[in-house]
């Protein structure tokens, strides 16, 4: 039994590490996420959750910062990102919008997928032709890159969107064959599908996307935060520390 217990005790410790009390005079640094399980998800308490922000905590208690997190959806996080209100992002680089108003931190996180899904009696779609005039669902508040948003919105392709909250009640959707495909990311739509014991389903893999700290030009010091982050991440990675988000 000690042998069973004995990893399970490590793994809970150092995830309890990144979430203990900093010092008191440590820097606070406004943090901003999606409702995007499980990297990043606010629990019933109304406590932050999730991968991405345990390691961010954890780069930052390491630089000397400590972070004060906060839930939004996307629209208002872009405008804090873009107005220094919101001083740090652990999200999705590249972003062409933000672009004038962030700086990215230079070590990718890791990455995640941009997925189409169907349901098994649907034949994968050449792409995007293959859409035309169907029905497309997307949830509500997530935001997708420029070409993947023109697509959506291309009067030659007529397509029809359903928007809804949850990836629970997407998946439901299209299983219910109210919608043809479904846009989604791929590490909720896993967890959720698991959670509810549904059978995989077949995808086709439209983007991958690198997860990268982002920081508004508009607050004070931010290339200066980005570059401790990027130190404190190389340290750890150099000293064998785990910083995968499995």
């Amino acid at each position: 039994m000690r042998r069973t217990l004995l990893p399970a005790l490590l793994a809970c410790l150092c995830c309890a590490a990144a979430w203990a009390q900093p010092a008191p005079d440590a820097p606070p640094i406004s943090v901003a996420y999606y409702e995007f399980p499980p990297y990043s998800w606010t629990d019933d308490n109304g406590q932050p959750q999730g991968s991405i922000l345990a390691l961010t905590e954890r780069l930052l208690r390491h630089a000397g910062y400590r972070g004060e997190y906060r839930s939004l959806p996307g629209a208002r996080l872009y405008a804090g990102l873009q107005n220094g209100s919101v001083q740090l992002w652990p999200g999705a680089g590249g972003k062409t919008e933000l672009v004038n108003d962030t700086y990215e931190a230079r070590n990718s996180l890791g990455d995640f997928n941009l997925m189409l899904y169907r349901r098994r009696d649907t034949p994968a779609p050449q792409f995007p032709e293959g859409l035309r005039g169907k029905e497309v669902i997307v949830i509500s508040g997530y935001s997708y890159w420029k070409p993947v948003n023109d697509m959506l919105t291309d009067p030659a392709l007529g397509l029809t969107i359903h928007r809804t909250s949850t990836h629970a009640a997407a998946l439901e959707m299209l299983l219910r064959k109210r919608g043809d495909y479904l846009l989604d990311y791929q590490a909720p739509v896993e967890q959720t599908r698991k959670s509810l014991g549904l059978s995989p389903l077949p995808y086709t893999l439209l983007q991958q996307i690198q997860l990268r700290l982002v920081a508004s030009r508009h607050a004070p010091g931010s290339q200066r935060l980005l570059d401790d982050l990027d130190r404190a991440y190389e340290e750890l990675r150099a000293a064998g520390e785990d910083l995968s988000l499995d």
